[in-house]
Parts: C-alpha cells; sequence; structure tokens
C-alpha cells in the first residue's frame, strides 16, 4: 500500500534488553539499524537512550523524518502515547508519557502500539494479505481478501486484526487481545498459560518427567526432530497442545474476524508441530441439544503450508446464477473458505512496516 510512498518514519524494536533503531522509506529499510542497551531499570537513562537512538538514526537520512512509529510493550493507553507499569520495563512506574516526551524532542508525530497489532497490520498491507489476493488474481480466482487476525507466539500469545485495510484498536486499546481469553484446558486461566514458551516448557516437565527449567523451545524442537536427547514424543506433544488451546482461541476470534490467520513470532519455526493442534481445533464439531451437528466455524479452514491445500484454497468455485424472469446471470461464490498459514517476513519485519504503514494512515 505504501510501497512507492517517499515519507520516512523512524522506527524502534523495543525490548527489555535493547533497542534497534531504523527509518524506513517506501516499505524498505533506509538505513544500518543502531542497537543500544535498553536500560530498562533507570527511567533517566531509557529516556537519554530513546532520544539517542532516534537522533543517530535521523542525521544518516537525507530527508526530515514525517513520524516516529514503533511497537512497546503494555500495559499502556497507547492513544496518548503513555506507558503503565511493565514488567520488563521497573523504571516505568505510574504512567510515563513517553509519546508526548518523544514529539516534544523531535517536533513530529508519535505513534506506539503493541506488537501484535503491528504485527497484523504489516501483514495486511505488506505481507501475507496481498501476497495471498495476488496468488488468487494468478489463479484466475475473483475472491479477493480483506481481513486478517495476525497472531504471535513467543513470550506471550499476541493478535491484531485487520479490518479492510483499518487496524482495529478498540475504543479502549484492547482490540485483539487474544491473551486473556478462556483457557480452553483450565477454564479459570487466560490462554496465554498454555499458549507461550513458558507453556511449552511446562508441558514438557510434566509428559516426560523431566526438568525443563533449563531448556529453551528450541531445545524441546530438537528433541522433537531427534537432534538432541530427551522425550521426543513428549516434546512433539507440547507443541502440539499449545497449537490446540492456540486453536481454540482462534476459533472463537475468526467468528468475530472472519479473514486470513498468519502465525508469526519465535514459536512460529515449529509450525510443523504446532499446526495440527491448531487445525484440529479449527475443524472440531459442535452440535446442539436437537442433535443437528456443525463445523464451529462457517468457514472452511485451509493450511497453506501444505501444498494440496494451498491448491484447494486458489481453485476457483464461484459458479453463475441466472436471475429469475431475465436472461441475466450473477456471480455465486458458496464455498466459504480462509487460509492459515505462517508468515514469511518475519515478526520483526511485519512490525516495523506495521509501524511504519500505521504512521502514514494516521497522517493521511
Amino acid at each position: 500500500m505504501y510501497k512507492h510512498d517517499q515519507r520516512i518514519v523512524l522506527t524502534l524494536d523495543a525490548g527489555g534488553t535493547n533497542f534497534v533503531f531504523s527509518a524506513i522509506q517506501a516499505c524498505e529499510e533506509v538505513v544500518a539499524p543502531i542497537c543500544l542497551p535498553a536500560a530498562s531499570d533507570d527511567l533517566d537513562t531509557c529516556l537519554s537512550t530513546l532520544i539517542k537512538g532516534f537522533s543517530l538514526i535521523k542525521e544518516q537520512l537525507k530527508d526530515e523524518p514525517v513520524a516516529i512509529s514503533f511497537a512497546f510493550p503494555g500495559p499502556a493507553d497507547y492513544e496518548n502515547g503513555i506507558i503503565g507499569d511493565l514488567p520488563n520495563f521497573p523504571s516505568f512506574h505510574g504512567g510515563v508519557a513517553l509519546g508526548p516526551f518523544l514529539e516534544a524532542k523531535f517536533g513530529i508525530p508519535v505513534y506506539i502500539n503493541n506488537d501484535g497489532n503491528l504485527f497484523a497490520y504489516g501483514e495486511a498491507l505488506a505481507g501475507t494479505l496481498p501476497a495471498i489476493n495476488a496468488q488468487l488474481e494468478a489463479s484466475g480466482n475473483p475472491k479477493r481478501y480483506k481481513n486478517l487476525l495476525g497472531i504471535t507466539l513467543g513470550t506471550g500469545f499476541g493478535a491484531g486484526v485487520v479490518i479492510n485495510n483499518c487496524l482495529l484498536t478498540g475504543d479502549n486499546g484492547c482490540g485483539g487481545d487474544v491473551w486473556i481469553m478462556r483457557n480452553k484446558k483450565y477454564p479459570e486461566m487466560i490462554a496465554e498459560e498454555s499458549v507461550s514458551i513458558r507453556a511449552v516448557c511446562r508441558v514438557y516437565s510434566e509428559l516426560s518427567g523431566e526438568d525443563a527449567t533449563i531448556l529453551t523451545p528450541k531445545d524441546i524442537f530438537d528433541i522433537a526432530e531427534g537432534n538432541r536427547p530427551g522425550n521426543s514424543d513428549a516434546a512433539i506433544r507440547s507443541f502440539e497442545e499449545m497449537g490446540e488451546m492456540a486453536g481454540a482461541a482462534i476459533a472463537g476470534a475468526l467468528h468475530i474476524v472472519d479473514g486470513l490467520v498468519v502465525i508469526g513470532g519465535g514459536l512460529a519455526g515449529a509450525s510443523k508441530y504446532i499446526f495440527p493442534g491448531i487445525m484440529k481445533e479449527l475443524n472440531r464439531p459442535i452440535s446442539t441439544f436437537a442433535g443437528r451437528n456443525f463445523a464451529c466455524l462457517q468457514m472452511e479452514v485451509c493450511n497453506l503450508m501444505e501444498a494440496e491445500e494451498r491448491q484447494k484454497f486458489l481453485e476457483n468455485r464461484t459458479t453463475l446464477v441466472q436471475v429469475p424472469s431475465t436472461n441475466k446471470h450473477v456471480q455465486y461464490n458458496s464455498h466459504k473458505r480462509i487460509g492459515i498459514t505462517v508468515s514469511t517476513l518475519g515478526a520483526s519485519k511485519a512490525v516495523a512496516l506495521g509501524a511504519y504503514s500505521f504512521a502514514l494512515q494516521q497522517l493521511g
């Protein structure tokens, strides 16, 4: 959408350990990123680091940037640029007006959002959504998708929703927050307790009887692959269970979103073990007291990571229906389908593109 836009936006990848600063123009990074320690335990040092990082990036640019836009952990009042109490940033206590602070320093608009929202926005405007629509066009299929649910699997369970190129932030900045949905396996707990890095490690410990406190999900993936000693079946099942729990939340969200689903984040690399659980949930049947059975979603879900499923998704099954009492015909698409896939951009790039696109969309 903004591939030919010459405006420049300063961006930031804000981690608890490091801040990575950059700048994007026409959906491409135009400078070498600069990495500085986050100093998350000292507010003054942290703020000084932000000024230094953006200033160093700005010095590399030939043209003036039009905005600053980036993802920052919540809780937050993103609309007003205020960051709340953060576990990974102990110095952010009582509400820090980060957006207005940076606006005052640089004299340009500042837009802050969460990474789930910006991941989804990047995928919707510059990633999965336009790529799949291009494949549909190349296949002669007139169907075009306008909505997307972006899911990030990593330290937490993140998500964002884009409806017809508009990011769903919600009246309170809580749009797309799947992490706090009800946990299918433990109904009194949040979904994130079963859809996160800590969940994979916990389930592996439960199933294998081994201490997984020193293991990372990459270690558990290597065990599943047979490349590291351990209980391979337990490792595979730990990812499958996470997929099942994520799938239950995704199914609930899809009743509202009705669009494509793209998965990203640190755990997406284990998609071969996660997707079976997700697909199992998305295809689960439900019934009524009268004994009628339904698929849990009105749309057929195609796993776009599988060649056969992708081909079925791209197939044009539109028919022509005659208008009564006339010789005219109209197209009839009776087959409802959506697809689920893994990000090809990667979460970091998708978030950066989302931040860039969001800033330009806000500027108009």
